[in-house]
């Protein structure tokens, strides 16, 4: 059977994906608000994201996140995090990044981008379930170019008016199918979606 490519993505109403984990997470264009997940604790976000643990075998992740995971997760492998730590740890980590010279010196991390679309593919053909975690960069382009197979929303209650977000002015045009959807504690929203193949349809309403 053939793996998935699934996105987990923290946002808020407007879309801002970034920096929700802490203030110096990602502080690009000057960004004020980073560590926004914090002020909204959810225990359904949490359930969620511990049952997406439970099939996840490797991690896909831009270069930024990977960096921000590797100086976190391997000294957090034990305590209320340490099953995540662990995880993250043992399984293998796909780096997408253009420098062939960039060091990954996390155990099992391996760097990818020559040649995405082929070498998706061939994670597809290695693992179940591949999560691409956060990199909100790299997601816009496996989401132009359609090189995944569900994007999975954890939406706040919170607008923010700026920073970076899911869907950029200018992001290609693309339909989705709902596959869920849930309301969870503190306002929060799962949404999961499955990528349409065609274009965009239009028309005038009531025709």
């Amino acid at each position: 059977m053939t793996g998935r490519i699934i996105i987990d993505l923290f946002t808020t109403l407007d879309g801002v994906a970034q920096a929700p984990g802490g203030a110096d997470e990602d502080t690009r264009g000057g960004f004020p608000y980073g560590g926004w997940q914090a002020g909204y604790p959810s225990e359904a976000v949490m359930r969620s994201v511990t049952a997406g643990m439970e099939t996840l075998d490797a991690l896909l992740l831009g270069r930024r996140t990977y960096d921000i995971f590797a100086g976190y997760w391997p000294q957090h492998t034990t305590g209320p995090e340490g099953f995540i730590g662990q995880l993250f740890d043992r399984v293998p980590k796909y780096v997408a990044s253009r420098d062939a010279d960039i060091q990954l010196d996390w155990q099992g991390s391996t760097r990818i981008g020559d040649d995405l679309a082929a070498e998706i593919a061939q994670l597809r053909e290695k693992h179940q379930d591949v999560h691409v975690i956060g990199s909100v960069d790299f997601v816009q382009t496996l989401l132009a170019e359609r090189l995944y197979d569900e994007l999975q929303l954890w939406v706040y209650p919170v607008v923010l008016g700026h920073g970076r977000k899911v869907f950029p002015d200018g992001a290609a045009p693309a339909s989705m199918k709902l596959l869920h959807a849930e309301s969870g504690d503190g306002g929060t929203l799962l949404l999961r979606y499955a990528p349409v193949s065609g274009e965009v349809r239009t028309g005038t309403m009531g025709e």
